[in-house]
């Protein structure tokens, strides 16, 4: 039992979309592919992982430091002590040697390609998917059937207007989804109120509208946003300021009464502890959304799910960012309150099992092993040509 090789290539995926914060034209994702000596159905096993979209590749990390600790490590030392499988958390360990605390930021992203590739390997090695094994190693046996999801898109987009818009949330909503979610704060306050207005008209009520600021405001902008969104009760309002700017938060819980949420970009437990101890977030109706593939990948995550436990949030307060499968593996199988989706753009990095439709706001699940990427066929194609794999 042994990794034999890790492969790792930088792939775009831009897009002429924007927010109110950065534009995806250049943006790039990693993609990893961990080959095993493993064999299943007269092929080698390999995991594969890649980070989210917002951040870019982190191939310079990867090889300069992470990589090279796997590679240099004793193979032994990187499996269970029974043998029978690679083992996440010692891997982890191993890539974080030599690093000092503090400064999660984008060194985050790339050990969280690779742990994603780790477990995708690990739970095809066991022969299940990763949701499964997840419910049966740290959970109660049991996992959610199927998971809600939200349609994010509403991007600002170089000469759309309230119809294209409005177009765009009418097929989401012929897709199967309930909830959806736009951008703001690209655009003037009233602007950007006309933009929720139309959008209001297609989905019908505020419950099935979230609208994302990307961290653009500052406090007296998140608090003016916020009471002249008070009257449409939306979904929810998404990071307001800067995320590791608590005040923001803290100040806006005060004045806003609909649910908030935040987390995309904080990276470890602690700055996740941190936000549920100083950021004013509240249990009974706000939102959590650290991504996995983002904030050292799962290994953390779980460190994370019980931090804020001890602050008094649980599971369900948690619909990661990132509209991925690894996402939606761990809300299945660790009972989160769902995910993210992207069904418009990010393509092939973006959407679940082919054949798999989003009925009622809610999406069900492969019967593969692993993260089940292949029975995502644009997504496989992919990284399997990336990584020549």
């Amino acid at each position: 039992m042994k990794i034999v090789d890790i492969r790792e290539a930088v792939v775009s995926i831009s897009s002429p979309i924007r927010n109110s914060f950065i534009d995806f034209s250049k943006m790039t994702a990693s993609v990893v592919a961990v080959v095993t000596d493993q064999v299943k159905d007269g092929k080698p096993v390999v995991g594969y992982g890649f980070n989210s979209n917002g951040r870019y590749a982190a191939s310079g990390l990867l090889n300069e430091r992470f990589l090279p600790r796997l590679r240099e490590a004793n193979p032994e030392s990187l499996i269970r002590d029974d043998g029978t499988n690679l083992d996440p958390h010692k891997i982890w360990a191993t890539m974080m040697v030599n690093e000092k605390p503090g400064g999660h930021g984008e060194r985050s992203v790339a050990v969280g390609v690779v742990d994603m590739a780790v477990w995708d390997a690990v739970a095809k090695i066991n022969g299940v998917p990763l949701y499964k094994h997840l419910a049966d190693t740290y959970g109660d046996g049991t996992h959610d059937d199927s998971v809600f999801v939200y349609a994010a898109g509403g991007y600002y987009y170089p000469g759309k207007d309230d119809t294209q818009l409005q177009d765009e949330m009418r097929r989401y909503r012929a897709m199967g989804y309930e909830v959806v979610k736009m951008k703001i704060g690209g655009a003037p306050l009233d602007e950007d109120i006309r933009r929720i207005e139309a959008v209001l008209e297609v989905v019908g009520e505020g419950k099935y509208l979230a609208v994302d600021a990307n961290g653009r405001f500052d406090l007296e902008t998140a608090l003016a946003y916020g009471e002249a969104m008070k009257p449409y009760n939306l979904f929810w309002y998404e990071e307001a300021g800067d995320p590791l700017d608590y005040h923001i938060q803290n100040e806006l819980s005060k004045i806003y009464p609909g649910p908030m949420a935040t987390g995309e970009n904080l990276f470890s437990h602690q700055d996740a502890r941190n936000l549920a101890r100083y950021g004013g977030m509240r249990p009974d109706r706000d939102w959590l959304q650290f991504d996995c593939a983002l904030s050292y990948g799962l290994v953390e995550y779980m460190r994370t799910l019980e931090a804020i436990g001890k602050e008094g949030f649980s599971n369900r307060n948690c619909v990661p960012h990132g509209g991925h499968q690894l996402s939606l593996n761990i809300a299945a199988g660790l009972k989160l309150g769902g995910n993210e989706s992207y069904p418009e753009v990010f393509k092939p990095f973006c959407g679940f099992a082919d054949g798999i439709k989003v009925e009622n706001g809610r999406v069900g699940l492969p019967d593969a092993p692993g993260i089940g990427f292949e029975q995502n066929s644009a997504l496989i194609k992919a990284m399997r040509d990336a990584t020549n794999t």
